[in-house]
């Protein structure tokens, strides 16, 4: 029943995103061909975005999108491992359920673009609590899981009711609260969304400033953004190249140029992350591609396993730095950055970290495995066949730098684009809408993620913890170097322990005005963010890209956190010139 109720979910999310794809791109072609366009079509596209993550959130309580922090849970039987992350989902649902109810039954008024009821958009999460509720049952139950189920119902229950006839005044900030309740959750290996959401209405108890409908109005006017839409279709276009043969074209044109080097294999592996960046902006996406296409031919050359997993791992930062980055947008979002000027600027900040792996790559290489040069007949051909991939990512960062389209409507062109590669490949719309499906799943965690975000960052707001930074600033001095040494220090170890999507709607608006005073130009400081955080994916305990390449290749995740060290260090070095950089310009 579990797997029934998990594909319906997941093809209502793949039609809504086929949805979303058509109004943008309609949108796109009525403006610019015929100087016109539908009354409310973007508010329309942002109430279906929301759908979309409600519709989809329920599919994140296991797997990788579920983000949880499992170091502890794993020694724990099998039967009770989850026992109290599912007491933290079951809070999250009926925060969900009841906080949307209520809203539902308070709210009035009538959207004047769309002519619908406001409450809508806030029943979509109503009964996505309701369905992440049932899901968990149907899936526990499943798995022989039943007594673990009751005993996170009924304890996820008593702290629901509890919480609003609790009034603790400890005299401390409630933010404080707020965080160990949400430490609480990761360690309990909870998935982080729901780990955010139960933080926030605990924290009522001690006095948050959020109440419970608030924290669900909160939420969704945190999803309810039109620039987010380019996530889950940039999510979508690196998954048509992939459908489509494009990569493996990029693949074999990266290899033309640098497969007869030192290290060929791995610097193919690497130059083709560089490409791949150019159209996926996800760095998930690049791990779990380059774990299943370059991980066995690494093996075969002679690399150690956890060798050609740590080279797969460290490349796969790159996509979320080299635009377009989908780590950039979350950023924009959180900080009202420039998006183009941050994709500028990532191209930078890539093409050096790219530099500094090769070196790494070159230098680590147990042994040259460079195979012939090729001609520069072949590398000609293959650069023809790889221009239509190679040339999106420029269409797109230039579309968007010199304001020809929105960011999100680049994002539409570019899935379109790629729709149409894959469709001219295969000619199967049933694979292709598999792709859809899985965009859309992919996009509704991060969207949920961006959600429950915000009423956490507001209670962080309320305490005024961006004065807090200031004033350590201060006591260090004040100046441009002060900030960076102590925004990198709150970054690396924020990012042990928290998702990078997650620090960075967290510390970006944090962190962001003590860079603005001290005199740092925000564009690179949001880029030295975004590049501090995803090194992260390589560090442990979270390390997801670590985790995403030892899933596909069965290698240890101990075996990959101790392998990537050297292009660790690579990555870190790159970073520390970024930030030489922000403070001699």
């Amino acid at each position: 029943m579990a797997k029934v109720v998990e594909a319906a979910l997941g093809t209502i999310a793949g039609l809504l995103l086929s949805a979303l794809l058509a109004m943008v791109l309609v949108s796109v072609v009525l403006r610019y061909a015929f100087h016109t366009g539908f009354i409310g079509v973007e508010e329309l596209c942002i109430w279906l975005h929301v759908a979309l993550i409600a519709a989809a959130a329920p599919l994140g309580l296991d797997g990788p999108l579920a983000m949880r922090m499992d170091l502890l849970s794993r020694r724990l039987p099998e039967r009770w491992r989850f026992a109290a992350a599912d007491t933290f989902s079951i809070v999250a649902g009926l925060v969900f359920l009841f906080g949307g109810r209520e809203i539902v039954a308070l709210l009035g008024g009538i959207s004047p673009a769309l002519g619908l009821p406001e409450w809508i958009r806030f029943g979509f999460l109503g009964a996505s609590g309701l369905m992440v509720i049932v899901l968990l049952a149907l899936q526990r139950l499943s798995q022989g899981r039943g007594l673990c189920l009751t005993a996170s119902f009924m304890a996820g229950t008593a702290i629901y009711l509890a919480v609003p006839l609790l009034s603790v005044d400890t005299g401390l900030p409630a933010s404080l609260f707020l965080v160990v309740v949400a430490g609480l959750g990761l360690l309990s290996a909870a998935p982080l969304p729901h780990a955010f959401l139960a933080a926030a209405y605990v924290a009522i108890a001690f006095g948050g400033g959020l109440p419970e409908p608030a924290i669900v109005s909160t939420t969704v006017a945190g999803m309810s953004k039109f620039l987010l839409l380019a996530i889950p279709f940039f999510l979508l276009a690196g998954g048509l190249l992939t459908a489509s043969g494009a990569a493996g074209r990029l693949v074999r044109f990266a290899e033309t140029l640098v497969g007869h080097r030192r290290a060929g294999l791995a610097q193919t592996t690497l130059l083709t992350s560089v490409f791949f960046s150019g159209a996926s902006g996800s760095s998930v996406a690049n791990a779990a591609f380059g774990a299943s296409t370059f991980f066995p031919e690494l093996v075969r050359k002679g690399y150690a396993p956890q060798r050609a997993g740590a080279i797969v791992a460290a490349t796969s930062v790159l996509d979320n730095v080299i635009p377009p980055s989908i780590a950039f947008l979350l950023l924009a979002a959180a900080t009202h950055l420039s998006v183009g000027s941050l994709l500028v600027g990532g191209f930078f900040a890539g093409g050096l970290m790219a530099l500094c792996l090769a070196f790494a790559i070159h230098f680590s290489a147990g042994k040259p495995d460079g195979g012939p040069r090729a001609s520069a007949a072949e590398r000609r051909q293959a650069l023809a066949a790889a221009l239509p991939a190679l040339g999106l990512g420029i269409i797109v960062v230039a579309g968007i730098r010199f304001g020809i389209v929105t960011t999100t409507e680049a994002a539409a062109v570019a899935a379109t684009y790629t729709l149409l590669l894959s469709l001219a490949a295969s000619g199967r719309p049933v694979s292709v809408f598999a792709t859809f499906r899985q965009a859309a799943v992919e996009a509704a965690a991060i969207g949920l993620l961006i959600g429950t975000a915000a009423p956490f960052a507001f209670l962080l707001a309320l305490d005024d913890i961006a004065g807090l930074v200031s004033r350590c600033v201060s006591m260090l001095g004040g100046g441009a170097f002060a900030v960076l040494l102590l925004s990198n220090l709150v970054l690396l170890a924020a990012g042990l322990v928290l998702d990078i999507g997650a620090a960075i709607l967290l510390l970006g608006p944090i962190l962001l005005p003590a860079a603005v005073a001290a005199g740092i130009d925000p564009v690179q400081f949001g880029v030295i963010v975004v590049v501090n955080l995803m090194i992260h994916g390589l560090t442990p305990p979270i390390g997801i890209l670590v985790y995403v390449v030892s899933g596909i290749t069965r290698v240890s995740p101990t075996a990959l956190f101790g392998a990537v060290l050297p292009y660790l260090a690579a990555l870190l070095f790159a970073l520390f010139v970024l930030c030489a950089f922000a403070l001699l310009s």
